[in-house]
């Protein structure tokens, strides 16, 4: 094999038309070697080469022969010393950090651990048995791909609707798709789904995680895998289980899959895992950066270097104090926008990334990347903002150019629906974009992004079903999983056919999905919500590859009704730009007629006052929202025209009479009602079933909408 010195840049195994480059950050090897595979199962390698040159800490070579498809992989030399910090093993062999492409799973077998297992200072011990035969390996692969007029939707963050999904989940049980092609990449793109996603006004994807995952040893040996794949080894290699083809023809689906739906006009957002990676604890797995070099890429801790510190409860932190470490992260997240073409991600456990030392920082310099780079800087940025670390819940705390996930949202809203006393005004707080938490930094309503239920907790159907978890199927005795579910089964627990509780279950999921709807910010719908999805009462289903968290697409009356509903109230949205505002309201006149730009209302039609806020068994409430007080433009900057709205809700089990405002001229139309079905003009009040929310519009007589 001839091998020439190449050079220390780019990271990684790079064909470029004539052989291929080679090149590995290590600041703690004494040697670095290639190895050469035929096939993904191969338990030694054809030819093993030591990369012949060292500059700034990085080994590299170049490799003429070498061509896209080869298989390979690393073994490091070096020192095997955990008390301080070091865990290389030569026989073990490492995954590529920067591989484009992974063969598939881990096979697991004791071989892949740097120790010899027994006795809790096992890992001391440095373990000979070669790995080979159950470690996937990297592919080189070819980057060229006919993008075409391939061009980002980058659509406006006020008129975004995002759907969280998961590639397999979505697709696996769809009639209307080939069966082959159920659960894959290109399964998205498909017709059918492409329809859904239209009809519910969907704009941008948010992908559950395609990195390359593995399953942990404690899922394999309870016969289950980690179906959602927050489990990350490969954060440049698109998740091989998403695909049909051959080895490396992942690359290549996932690039067509984001050509189609950009041409549909939406945008792809990745959740991505960048606050550990699979090799867990210090008795974990060695798979790549633990033997490539512990000590730069994983906080160890610095009084006992042989442990790890774990702000993730996953057992290990990535290490983004160190340069290399963040140089891989910021490295893939640019690889994934500008060869992959993705519009944005989504953080998981975003604070575990900003903590200088042990503390979260707002000043980090993760944010400072960020903040200054030419590509990541435009694209859609998202926070999980929370970690299991001290300190670790940061909702309203991320800088300028940063949305989030909104706890706040999510309990608020619940508790509200459910029942809860004294939600009035944290709710006024969620339905106006949560000023409270985003405009003291200088950010805007869009930083909220808005959800009932993710993929994370129950289901909506089983929001309105359960009030325990039901998460036996997992395999650890129902104790994973939140307690905190803030949910409420009207009568009794589970599944049921009693009309009464049927009834008032379908009202609440109509409810949440309203609020959401008619909420500033950006909303996010968790994939099959619309349809009544159930995992039936697992809130932690991170586990079940199966019918429990597949969409099921044969449509019943009541999901067909739901989606219908769902629809309607995200249609509802998309016309009516006061519901899209990009500035806080300020309950002050606004907007080329001067009206009030919101104003809250008691159920006698008269505006709260404070002492109404204060009245903890208060549950109804009124947001008057003036359309002349938009802050919508066109392409040219001039204000656009909106309808003035009406949201009335009532949380508690009284049904009320609620008086409308007097506006002169023009009449009430009932927009939407979810205690009844249809739409029609009403009198001086309406009746606010329990339960229940209505929003109406104001009509001039000759006006726009009349």
């Amino acid at each position: 094999m001839r091998v020439w010195p190449g050079e220390p840049h780019p990271l990684g195994a790079t064909w470029d038309g004539r052989g291929v480059n080679v090149a590995v950050f290590s600041e703690h090897a004494t040697r670095v070697d290639l190895c050469l595979f035929d096939q993904p199962g191969d338990a030694a390698e054809r030819e093993r080469v030591a990369l012949p040159e060292r500059t700034n800490n990085i080994w590299h070579g170049y490799f003429p022969d070498l061509r896209p498809g080869q298989l390979y992989g690393l073994r490091v030399h070096g020192p095997y010393e955990p008390e301080r910090g070091h865990r290389c093993n030569p026989a073990k062999l490492l995954l590529d950090p920067y591989a484009r492409a992974i063969t598939g799973p881990v096979r697991w077998d004791d071989a892949l651990l740097g120790y010899t297992p027994g006795g809790p200072d096992a890992d001391l011990t440095l373990d000979p048995r070669n790995s080979a035969g159950f470690v996937p390996k990297g592919v080189v692969v070819e980057t060229a791909f006919s993008w075409g007029d391939d061009r980002p939707p980058r659509t406006r963050w006020n008129r975004t609707l995002i759907y969280e999904l998961h590639v397999k989940g979505m697709t696996a049980r769809h009639p209307g798709i080939a069966p082959a092609d159920r659960g894959t990449y290109g399964a998205l793109t498909s017709e059918p789904v492409l329809d859904h996603l239209h009809s519910l006004g969907v704009t941008a994807v948010e992908l559950m995680p395609v990195h390359h995952a593995i399953d942990e040893k404690t899922v394999h040996d309870r016969g289950l895998v980690n179906y959602w794949g927050y489990n990350t080894i490969g954060y440049f290699a698109p998740d091989s289980r998403f695909a049909t083809g051959g080895l490396g023809q992942q690359v290549t689906e996932f690039k067509t899959m984001v050509k189609g739906l950009h041409a549909a006009g939406i945008e792809v957002i990745l959740d991505v895992v960048y606050n550990h990676t699979a090799e867990g604890n210090h008795l974990g797995p060695t798979l790549s950066f633990r033997g490539i070099d512990n000590e730069s890429y994983y906080r160890v801790d610095a009084a006992r270097p042989r442990f790890y510190v774990d702000f993730t409860g996953c057992g290990n932190s990535f290490n983004t104090l160190n340069a290399r470490a963040m140089q891989v992260m910021m490295d893939s997240l640019r690889y994934w926008v500008q060869d992959m073409h993705v519009d944005g991600f989504r953080f998981d456990l975003a604070p575990a990334l900003a903590r200088s030392l042990y503390t979260v920082d707002r000043l980090a310099w993760f944010f400072d990347i960020i903040q200054q780079d030419p590509v990541l800087s435009r694209v859609k940025l998202i926070a999980e903002p929370w970690d299991v670390g001290e300190g670790g819940y940061q909702v309203g705390n991320f800088p300028t150019g940063w949305t989030e996930w909104n706890g706040r949202y999510r309990d608020t809203v619940r508790r509200f629906w459910r029942g809860d006393a004294g939600q009035l005004p944290d709710l006024a707080y969620r339905l106006s974009g949560s000023s409270d938490l985003y405009d003291p930094g200088g950010r805007n309503p869009y930083a909220s992004i808005n959800f009932v239920t993710c993929h994370d907790g129950l289901t909506l159907r089983d929001l309105v079903t359960y009030e325990q978890k039901r998460n036996e199927a997992n395999g650890e005795h129902n104790r994973d999983g939140t307690d905190a579910n803030y949910s409420r089964n009207w009568g009794v627990e589970g599944p049921t056919a009693v009309p009464e509780i049927v009834r008032l279950r379908d009202r609440m999921m109509r409810n949440l999905l309203a609020t959401l709807a008619f909420s500033q910010g950006v909303p996010m719908l968790s994939h099959g919500d619309e349809l009544g999805r159930t995992q039936r009462g697992n809130n932690n289903a991170y586990c079940q590859d199966n019918e429990i968290t597949w969409l099921d697409w044969e449509l019943d009356e009541p999901a067909r009704a739901l989606l219908a509903f769902t629809r309607r109230v995200m249609a509802l949205r998309r016309a009516n730009p006061v519901l899209r505002r990009r500035s806080f309201f300020r309950g002050t006149a606004a907007g080329r007629g001067g009206k009030t730009d919101v104003v809250w209302l008691r159920a006698d039609g008269l505006p709260m006052e404070h002492q109404d806020w204060q009245q903890p068994g208060e549950r109804v409430l009124g947001m008057l929202l003036h359309g002349q007080a938009t802050d919508e433009m066109d392409e040219r900057g001039r204000p656009i025209e909106g309808d003035t709205l009406l949201l009335l809700l009532n949380g508690g089990g009284k049904s009320r009479r609620f008086v409308l405002p007097r506006l002169e001229p023009g009449v009430w139309q009932e927009l939407v009602n979810t205690a009844r079905p249809g739409h029609r003009r009403v009198g001086e009040s309406v009746l606010l079933v329990q339960h229940s929310l209505i929003a109406l519009s104001h009509h001039v007589p000759g006006s726009r909408g009349a």
